[in-house]
């Protein structure tokens, strides 16, 4: 319970962090930092990467959706029940903070409704929200690359001279150029977590940190030219025309909640709600770092890498730097890797798994057995780009690869492998850092990977030679977006009066630390120099090779489709992988 009704009530902030699979909602008491309550929500419909829901159609290869209103299910039923299970008089809640898996988008009407909620477009694949991971405008994002460099842009420099496929504009013109009547049918295309505050306050008050690192803006410069974005597809229009043109800092008050959605979730209609935050930027508040030479990687289905400085650097590799993108005064620099826990799922549930529906290897087993391997003993290194690479190459289109296989190779040594690719990556990346005047001293890891894989955080420090923590808190996001709800509703309501002073108050202390051991980082630096060879190789000098092998897959598995579409069933079901039907173009 709340303790004695004499004492004063302590003031609570709700933070929602929504991720890949699922939406955490963590309450946070300021006084103390004590998290009272974590409430996980799946959402019902998952990643959407194989049928469309209700339409029989089949999505491609590169394609990653999500439903919207999975988002509106994790408050409803998140929300009430972390209150219920923190024991939290509803009274003590002054503010909400969201982060978001970004670039999450989706297309809306002028109210704020999903275009993929509206009967005539909701068998239109480019209707529905475009999740993070969705790949299928590289040759979009690849048209704007050689288009930036032709003319000299300057705004490449900030994003380490290459725009991802995963990023605003590349989704936006797909749609554009695929499905012109749902570009001028949306009013808005949105960042989810833009449409999330705004379903929550009524307010469309969009995030100044995503648009500076996803969608090409900066409050100094604005956006590329329209000219710019007129050579990349002609007739696009206006870039402001679908994305807007305010955007606010962190920490903002976007308002409150809308009196209905606050009494059908039992909370006072004056709770502040902050503007949107993504995910991995608010992790390093939330992990209480506001200092220079610190790199925090949030370690899960993906690792984002950041770093914070008070100087610009225009370095290549990185997927942003923005001043004031993570914490006020300081330049936010992004990196990271895309497929990190679903590697390990790949391996683990699909390859390992017997197919025949009996339970797949654990990870446990697999951790245990890993763990007693020593550096270098399995003859094997892999190249972390199972979900292509984010950090230092931004190629969506290369692949993994796994050299040293052969007919002795334990499950337990590809499983390594596999970690030990995600190390030597985040070494690349710190490596990157150095060699530019970007210090990075130790490392703070956080998610769930880094809660769970004590193996994968001592491969960390050993492979990059530098200490590892682990933050002492679980839900780092959720925790982070939890501070920025206290710093929407400032002093006058029991909050702070800035970014600074809450991190100050709410710090969590370390879990645990890995020191590197010298022994097994000599090791290593010798696997490594294989690693970068390989990385360089068919990275850089022959990348036509694994690009060749993912335009062969696409080519086939679109003959194969058009060749069975007739014979397909069109209720097949199923929202992931593997599902039946038609694909979409």
């Amino acid at each position: 319970m709340d303790g004695d009704e004499s004492a004063p009530a302590r003031p609570v902030t709700i933070g929602i962090d929504f991720g890949t699979e699922s939406g955490r909602v963590l309450l946070l008491d300021l006084s103390n930092g004590d998290e009272l309550a974590v409430e996980p929500v799946p959402y019902p419909h998952g990643v959407i990467d194989g049928t469309l829901p209700g339409s029989g159609i089949r999505l491609g290869p590169d394609w990653a959706l999500q439903h919207p209103l999975d988002y509106l299910e994790v408050v409803r039923r998140g929300i009430p029940a972390a209150l219920a299970a923190g024991a939290v008089d509803p009274g003590r809640v002054i503010g909400l903070g969201v982060d978001f898996t970004s670039c999450t988008v989706l297309p809306a009407t002028a109210d704020g409704t999903p275009l993929s909620e509206i009967g005539e477009w909701s068998s239109h694949p480019h209707a529905w929200t475009k999740l993070w991971k969705h790949h299928n405008a590289q040759d979009v994002a690849d048209r704007m690359n050689a288009v930036a460099r032709a003319r000299d842009e300057s705004f490449l420099g900030r994003y380490g001279g290459r725009i991802s496929s995963e990023w605003y504009f590349p989704k936006l013109i797909e749609v554009f150029e695929a499905d012109r009547p749902v570009y001028d049918a949306m009013a808005v295309f949105v960042e989810a977590t833009d449409w999330i505050v705004w379903q929550l306050c009524g307010n469309l008050a969009r995030s100044a940190c995503p648009a500076g690192y996803k969608a090409l803006w900066s409050a100094a410069d604005g956006l590329p030219a329209a000219a710019y974005f007129e050579e990349v597809s002609p007739g696009f229009g206006p870039p402001a025309g679908k994305l807007g043109s305010a955007f606010y800092p962190l920490g903002t008050l976007a308002g409150t909640l809308q009196p209905a959605l606050a009494a059908s979730l039992g909370l006072p209609a004056s709770v502040a709600v902050a503007v949107g935050n993504v995910d991995s930027f608010v992790s390093v508040p939330g992990c209480g770092v506001v200092e220079p030479g610190v790199l925090v990687s949030v370690v899960g289905t993906s690792i984002c890498d950041m770093v914070i400085d008070d100087s610009e650097v225009r370095l290549p590799g990185i997927t942003g730097v923005m001043r004031d993108g993570i914490v006020p005064g300081m330049y936010g620099y992004e990196a990271g890797q895309p497929a990190v826990g679903d590697a390990f799922a790949w391996l683990a549930d699909r390859l390992l798994g017997n197919g025949a529906g009996a339970a797949s290897p654990g990870y446990g087993d697999l951790e245990a057995g890993a763990g007693r391997l020593t550096p270098g003993s399995s003859g094997l290194v892999a190249l972390d780009w199972w979900n292509g690479n984010r950090s230092i190459l931004a190629d969506a289109d290369l692949s993994g690869v796994v050299a040293g296989l052969n007919l002795q190779t334990t499950r337990e040594e590809l499983y390594r492998a596999l970690l030990e690719s995600v190390a030597f990556g985040a070494r690349a990346i710190v490596d990157n850092f150095e060699e530019h005047g970007l210090p990075v001293e130790r490392i703070v890891a956080c998610g769930g990977i880094a809660e769970k894989s004590s193996l994968l955080m001592q491969l960390f420090a050993d492979v990059t030679g530098r200490e590892v923590e682990v933050a002492g808190s679980p839900q780092v996001p959720a925790r982070g977006a939890a501070l920025f709800g206290g710093v929407a509703a400032g002093t006058a309501r029991g909050g702070f009066a800035d970014i600074a002073t809450a991190v100050d108050c709410l710090r969590p202390s370390p879990a645990r630390s890995f020191a590197p051991d010298p022994a097994a980082g000599a090791v290593y630096s010798e696997v490594y120099a294989v690693y970068h060879h390989l990385h360089e190789h068919l990275g850089r000098e022959q990348v036509q090779w694994l690009h060749q092998l993912k335009a062969l897959r696409r080519r086939e598995l679109e003959r194969g489709d058009a060749a069975g579409e007739e014979a397909a069933s069109p209720g097949a079901a199923g929202t992931g992988a593997g599902s039946a039907g038609g694909r979409a173009p």
